[in-house]
């Protein structure tokens, strides 16, 4: 394979990878819209939908509900911003022989990033289950409305961040054990 072959081939990889990337980017801006709206739903003292005596979050879930948000605030923004790092390293042109280095660090930065969405996902899924109680009524009074909706929050939310991350990890290693190396924007070949 001719050298015009293989740049066709690592920018055709570039361009997979700056995609997912975007694609990371994009789904963590809008788990960060709903971090703060989960913020300006909580309001202190704040009495549930639920009517029944003992049914109210405490105190300390409005607590732990702020401080569920900052966290997973600071996981995206986080994960963002090793993204859009990841995204300018492989848009950058080098020697070969610095490429094997730089794809190591692209690899740990991918690592990062996509665990600084899923420590986001996560936190903002505790958060959503205490903005729930807050509102609709702590699970244990056992209202439909509060079950339903947290049953929903912790089935189908890591099982979603599963799916995206497995194809976010696919999208920029590739399928075949084999080619990880030759699909590599940064691969030495």
């Amino acid at each position: 394979m001719g050298s015009g072959d293989q740049d066709m081939k690592v920018g055709e990889t570039t361009n997979i990878h700056v995609t997912a990337l975007d694609g990371l980017v994009n789904v963590n801006s809008l788990f960060t819209i709903a971090v703060f709206l989960g913020l300006s739903l909580a309001n202190p003292g704040q009495k549930s939908l639920q009517r029944r005596a003992g049914c109210d979050a405490s105190e300390e879930a409005g607590r732990q509900l702020v401080l569920c948000e900052v966290l997973s605030f600071s996981a995206f923004l986080f994960s963002s911003l090793i993204a859009q790092g990841l995204k300018l390293a492989l848009r950058r042109s080098g020697r070969a022989s610095s490429r094997r280095h730089r794809y190591r660090l692209l690899r740990a930065g991918l690592v990062l990033s996509a665990a600084g969405s899923f420590l986001g996902c996560a936190t903002l899924t505790i958060s959503m289950v205490l903005l729930v109680e807050i509102k609709l009524g702590v699970l244990s009074c056992r209202g439909w409305h509060s079950v339903v909706a947290i049953v929903a929050l912790v089935t189908l939310v890591p099982i979603g961040a599963l799916a995206y991350i497995s194809t976010f990890w696919h999208a920029f290693f590739g399928s075949k054990q084999g080619d990880a190396k030759s699909a590599s924007p940064l691969s030495n070949s």
